[in-house]
């Protein structure tokens, strides 16, 4: 009775809100931007990477079901110092005791040129929690802020702008008089970071207005500069809004060489990276965000895509991810979040290529890039991926996984760089019908080594000693340059037998004695060989394709000798026509 019940219920929530509006405008309004008729950020480029502020221990944390316990956050902590952040927002100490602690074995373990940040509400009793928390780091950030749009400022706190603006100055000031004019602090370089909370909904007259008003209190200068942080707390429009009120705060705001503009911003809209991309067109100095975008309801603006795009464009973003394996794994296990498999550069399916065509351009964009590098071209250019993924710790093996969707190119690829055979075309669509057809039969993706040896079954490769076809022994006698006679003794189902042939070489004098002996004509159709391997370790490859009473058959030979490869790849075609039963003793 009680499961019919819940079902009920859920059934009649799906029912009162099964349709969306057909006129939404009467119920949601478009965002008003500000008005920048002269706007210059779309001609401008990134050109360096931005100071990077990670809030994952603080926004991020604070976005949790399941907080990170202490012993997480300094594995954590720790990480984003590898990575190489300078500067961390590391808690919220007045929130908890728990906090307060973690902030002080921040401030006890960080390098010198790490900056901690910590965020705090306009409070005087949470303010003196926040700078003694903050106590004897090097380098201390005490960020305030206060909500300046209309609607939080009307419906939230009830507060007119003036109310705001003087509440803002009192927070500025009480800081001031705590931390930078306090001498008995001064072991500590300390620095006020305002956020004018939902900026991006905010009119940029106001946000002008009450950052003026916070900056004279404060008194930055250019060796300390104030942090005016511009936070899209809720992303209410298109990027191009928030990257012009960005260049309109930054061209207006004074003494601009005494401010540094941060942006922080969530991805309500999924424009989060856009947003912050075009910020820093605009003017924009600094970024706050999460590793993979981990934030309050749909997230902070994702730090990995943001430098990775940048790596991408060839410009150092100055962080490393050189192991973003390790990252992950940090990430996912402070937060308690998978990283989805295909979040931009992170996801573990995001360099992998099924379709066929995707497959079959990766392959031949690999054999154009190895052609450069040999010619001293360093540029990474391949189709689909615009990141080598070994510069994020990722081997090749995982670029190209095959399915029954996956066309020629995939399990060609597999079978080159696990063996170094480059199948010729016609053979890799024969094969790459097998592999469809298995992956097909099992319902899944083949893993690499299960294509292999799917390949070595298919073509018998190098006479596997489950062939019913060996060659125990034979001896090429050259008698001119259009006579050549083979003695062999070979061994079929056991036992063994004399042969001979003659042809105008190796291959023809072999397929004539086996011809005599099996009473069928064996025709060459095609036939190709490459190397394999480099130095000692070379080895030579051999594919030939045969007609034998109107049976088309490829094999594949493999050995340190080319005659021995050759030699291997006839017995690879015999052997399967002797499995078909197309030829008979």
């Amino acid at each position: 009775m009680f499961k019919q019940t819940v079902v009920m219920l859920k059934e009649a929530s799906r029912l009162s809100y099964k349709n969306m509006l057909k006129d939404p405008s009467v119920k949601y309004s478009r965002a008003q931007g500000v008005i920048l008729k002269d706007r210059t950020w779309p001609d401008k480029l990134i050109e360096k990477a931005p100071r990077w502020l990670s809030t994952d221990l603080r926004d991020g944390n604070q976005s949790l079901p399941d907080p990170m316990s202490v012993e997480q956050k300094k594995e954590y902590f720790h990480k984003l110092i590898e990575i190489g952040f300078k500067e961390i927002e590391v808690s919220f100490p007045s929130a908890s005791q728990t906090d307060f602690d973690f902030t002080r074995y921040a401030v006890e373990n960080c390098p010198k040129d790490v900056t901690l940040q910590c965020l705090v509400q306009s409070r005087e009793h949470l303010i003196r929690r926040t700078v003694d928390a903050l106590k004897g780091a090097p380098t201390a950030v005490v960020h305030t802020y206060l909500a300046t749009s209309d609607l939080f400022r009307d419906v939230v706190f009830k507060m007119s702008q003036k109310e705001a603006i003087e509440k803002a100055v009192e927070t500025a000031k009480l800081v001031r008089s705590l931390t930078k004019d306090d001498p008995k602090l001064q072991e500590t370089k300390w620095i006020y970071q305002f956020s004018p909370e939902c900026f991006s909904d905010t009119p940029p007259e106001f946000a002008l207005e009450i950052c003026e008003a916070v900056k004279a209190a404060w008194e930055p200068t250019v060796d300390n500069p104030i942090i005016f942080n511009l936070p899209a707390t809720v992303e209410v429009a298109t990027p191009n809004v928030y990257a012009d009120q960005v260049e309109y705060f930054c061209r207006n705001i004074s003494e601009r060489e005494k401010v540094i503009v941060s942006l922080h911003c969530h991805n309500d809209r999924g424009c989060g990276v856009a947003a912050i991309e075009l910020g820093l067109m605009a003017g924009g100095d600094r970024v706050e965000g999460c590793l993979f975008g981990n934030g309050e309801r749909t997230g902070n603006v994702d730090l990995v895509t943001l430098a990775l795009n940048l790596y991408t464009d060839g410009v150092s973003p100055e962080l490393d991810f050189s192991d973003i394996q390790s990252v992950i794994d940090v990430v996912e296990k402070g937060n308690k979040i998978p990283i989805h498999e295909r979040a931009p550069y992170g996801g573990s399916l995001v360099v992998c290529a099924f379709s066929g065509s995707h497959q079959d351009a990766i392959k031949k964009g690999f054999i154009a890039h190895e052609k450069r590098q040999a010619e001293g071209d360093t540029r990474w250019l391949m189709p689909y991926l615009p990141l080598d993924p070994k510069d994020i710790g990722r081997s090749y093996e995982a670029v190209i996984r095959v399915n029954s969707q996956s066309g020629k190119g995939g399990a060609a690829w597999i079978v080159q760089r696990y063996l170094g055979l480059d199948l010729p075309r016609q053979l890799q669509i024969l094969f790459s019908k097998v592999v469809q057809d298995n992956a097909d039969s099992l319902g899944r993706e083949l893993k690499a080594e299960e294509i292999v040896a799917l390949l070595t079954e298919t073509y018998n490769i190098d006479s596997c000693a489950s062939n019913a076809l060996q060659i125990t022994d034979y001896k090429y006698d050259k008698k001119s340059d259009e006579i050549t006679n083979i003695f062999a003794i070979i061994e079929l189902n056991g036992e063994q037998h004399n042969i001979s042939g003659t042809g105008n070489g190796p291959i023809s004098s072999l397929l004539n004695a086996l011809g005599k002996f099996f009473k069928c004509e064996f025709e060459v159709e095609e036939y190709s060989e490459h190397s394999v391997g480099a130095g000692s370790k070379t080895k030579a490859a051999s594919y030939i394709k045969i007609d034998c009473n109107e049976k088309s058959q490829w094999g594949i030979g493999t050995h340190e000798s080319i005659t021995k490869s050759t030699v291997n790849s006839v017995l690879s075609v015999v052997n399967n026509l002797l499995k078909d039963a197309v030829i008979k003793k």
